[in-house]
């Protein structure tokens, strides 16, 4: 079996679930505590928006480069979660040209770790 990740993202965390022949590992990866999204004004932001911004800020770039680590060298990559973040990780993967390697992405709210598990496997093993 080629190495496959499934991965779940968000601006506070990733969760990582990786098929191999070797087995299957889970692994979360926090975003950076400076990555709050919210404001002064308590109104939940998305990063790219402040100020019309359209560069990722600094902290970001950090965590999307933690979680391509992990994905890095697999040959199928699933990528979901509820918000910007998975279009912000295709962009990377677009250019460190591994965006061929990207199976799937979809938009889907918040998930415990057993429904990521279940839904990467489903994905890949039927």
């Amino acid at each position: 079996m080629k190495k496959k990740a499934g991965l779940w993202i968000d601006y506070k965390k990733a969760v990582i679930f990786i098929l191999a022949d070797e087995g299957a590992a889970i692994k979360r990866i926090p975003a950076e505590p400076g990555n709050s999204l919210r404001s002064h004004g308590g109104a939940q932001k998305e990063p790219a928006e402040e100020n019309g911004d359209k560069q990722v800020p600094g902290s970001l770039n950090n965590y999307y480069d933690e979680v391509l680590s992990h994905i890095r060298d697999a040959q199928s990559i699933l990528i979901f979660g509820p918000g910007e973040a998975k279009v912000e990780l295709k962009k990377r993967l677009e250019k460190v040209k591994l965006h061929g390697n990207i199976v799937g992405m979809e938009t889907v709210d918040t998930m415990t770790d057993n429904q990521i598990v279940s839904k990467v496997r489903q994905h890949f093993l039927h």
